[in-house]
């Protein structure tokens, strides 16, 4: 005879099978009201902290079966993102360090903000909320290490190696109107051959009392993700604020075209206390091997920095 299990562990034991599911089947989650899926998935690796005080009253209840079902979410956390706390793998021959980072329109301190980016010794630098008051300061400061840049917008990249074939990418929603332009693509000659690099800077998101408002920014997504796929060259970098984690579905257009990070969580926002991570760093024929946040600047994000191995 099946002994019925105590009530004492019944409801810690449903949440932590609730939680595990919430995880394994996040994409089930429907978009509506309010794009709740999405909401899940930006904060979805900060469901496995629900195991801690779940553990916690399981003890204090002297309940078997709760401990027994928390094993359930610890181990669907550590399928799907147990990789990410791994130790990066050794440096390869191709490989690319690049910096993302958004630098605040407000930033007071865009001098120490590029010398500190400069100071990453990184291959490429991608920047975006370039206001023209500070755009020639970091033009500036930027020159003696990154001969080659280019800005479109608000967007701006800067290389050691070549570029060419400089262009904006649109991805502005039908909705905007005036001035607007938040991407750009160009090729870098790099050591290892051409890189097609994307800078982008998607539209906000907000959380409001009627769920997460993303439209604009999942639209956008969809235009910088048709530009992906028609790009000629094998090779793809993307750099961006994409204003969403790289398992919000939102970001799909891309996701579904680009490889993310193998390694390292690097939330980069807020600064005071990251929480996610919206600077992306993706790749095409590469592979992100290790991406971590930077120290803070002047900035409401922290810089991230990648190493992306050329296939």
């Amino acid at each position: 005879m099946v002994r019925p299990l105590p009530a004492r562990g019944r409801v810690p034991a449903a949440l932590a099978v609730l939680t595990a599911g919430l995880m394994a089947f996040h994409g089930a989650v429907p978009n509506t009201p309010g794009r709740v899926g999405s909401v899940l998935e930006s904060f979805l690796p900060w469901l496995g902290v629900a195991v801690v005080p779940l553990f916690l009253c399981g003890l204090l209840r002297r309940a078997p079966a709760t401990l027994v079902a928390l094993l359930l979410p610890v181990a669907v956390w550590t399928h799907l993102f147990g990789d990410l706390l791994l130790p990066p793998d050794a440096a390869g021959p191709r490989e690319l360090v690049v910096v993302q980072h958004n630098v605040a329109d407000d930033n007071p301190d865009p001098a120490g903000t590029a010398r500190a980016l400069a100071g990453t010794g990184a291959d490429l630098i991608a920047l975006e909320e370039l206001v023209p008051d500070a755009l020639p300061v970091y033009e500036r400061a930027l020159a003696a290490r990154y001969p080659h840049h280019v800005v479109r917008g608000t967007v701006g990249l800067w290389s050691r190696h070549p570029l060419s074939g400089a262009r904006t990418v649109d991805i502005k929603p039908a909705d905007l109107t005036g001035p607007w332009s938040r991407g750009l693509r160009a090729v870098a000659a790099t050591p290892h051959g051409e890189v097609a690099v994307y800078v982008a800077h998607l539209p906000s998101v907000r959380i409001g009392p009627r769920g997460l408002a993303s439209a604009r920014r999942d639209e956008s997504a969809g235009l910088l993700g048709r530009a992906v796929a028609a790009e000629p060259l094998d090779r793809v970098v993307l750099l961006g604020d994409l204003n969403g984690t790289a398992d919000d579905r939102g970001l799909d257009p891309l996701t579904s075209r680009l490889g993310v990070a193998r390694r390292g969580f690097a939330p980069s926002f807020p600064a005071g206390l990251p929480v996610v991570r919206i600077d992306q760093v993706m790749a095409r024929s590469a592979t992100v091997a290790h991406v971590r946040a930077l120290p803070a600047t002047g900035s409401d994000h922290l810089p991230v920095a990648a190493r992306v191995a050329l296939h």
